[in-house]
């Protein structure tokens, strides 16, 4: 093969991409990442109260961006926005699992009160399992399906005080493993990004003890932004990573190395 032919990483061009909790913090820098390589992206949120401000901000700038409203677990919700998601679309070549509840931290596993725990587990655990499930017939039809799950590195580590929200993960990158093999058969690629604690809306309540000890023990020791995951996500999407699957890839300025 000459240098030619190699595949161009981050080149999106004509790529249709379903990005789930997409109107603010990480899934929206993925979606605008995504746009700036040239995919065509629908940005689902329960948050439709800020979904149309985030659309219409990469519509500005010249993309094909459409939003979709969307309750992760609810199956109903689930099929209706992948079936809207193919249609405005046009078909459907990526889909990123990034719809979770962060909010679960900051006591002992004794003190998770038993909703919050079985409200974790439906959006981040069944909610990337329905919305998986519920994209596969079109990533099939694509026949260049890509799949990217938001795993953290907190499962990597076994995060202290956030056992629902670790466990969620864990469970998320097993399914990466599971589904990269159920799904190969399709052409479909099934991959999970983990990212470190990231400044967003989302980790706001999280103490700066954590904080500092992220920065402190990261070999690049420096806050990590939305930004810095972004790129992985992309790369996934991308014909460069057309034979890597079922891959995590821990993004978290090396708090923790594989």
């Amino acid at each position: 093969m000459n240098l030619t032919s190699m595949p161009q990483i981050g080149q999106l061009q004509g790529r249709r991409i379903l990005v789930t909790g997409a109107a603010r913090g990480l899934g929206f820098a993925f979606a605008q990442a995504l746009c700036e390589h040239g995919a065509q992206v629908a940005l689902a949120d329960l948050r439709d109260d800020l979904l149309p401000q985030s659309v219409a901000a990469l519509q500005a700038r010249g993309f094909t961006a459409v939003g979709i409203r969307v309750d992760v677990s609810d199956p109903a919700s689930v099929q209706q926005c992948a079936e809207q998601a193919v249609r405005e679309l046009g078909g459907l070549d990526g889909l990123v699992n990034n719809a979770a509840v962060t909010d679960s931290g900051g006591r002992g596993m004794d003190d998770i009160e038993l909703q919050k725990w079985d409200q974790v587990m439906s959006v981040n655990v069944r909610g990337t399992w329905l919305m998986t499930r519920a994209c596969r017939p079109a990533l099939r039809a694509s026949g260049r399906g890509a799949v990217v799950h938001l795993a953290s590195d907190t499962a990597l580590w076994g995060a202290p005080n956030l056992m629902a929200y670790v466990a969620s993960k864990g469970a998320v990158i097993a399914m990466t493993h599971a589904m990269a093999r159920e799904m190969g058969a399709d052409n479909i690629t099934v991959n999970a990004v983990a990212p470190g604690l990231v400044l967003v809306e989302a980790t706001q309540y999280v103490p700066e003890t954590r904080h500092r000890l992220y920065i402190d023990q990261r070999a690049l020791q420096r806050e990590q932004m939305p930004e810095d995951v972004a790129g992985a996500v992309v790369y996934a999407m991308s014909d460069g990573a057309r034979f890597v699957t079922g891959q995590v890839l821990a993004v978290n300025g090396g708090f923790v190395m594989n």
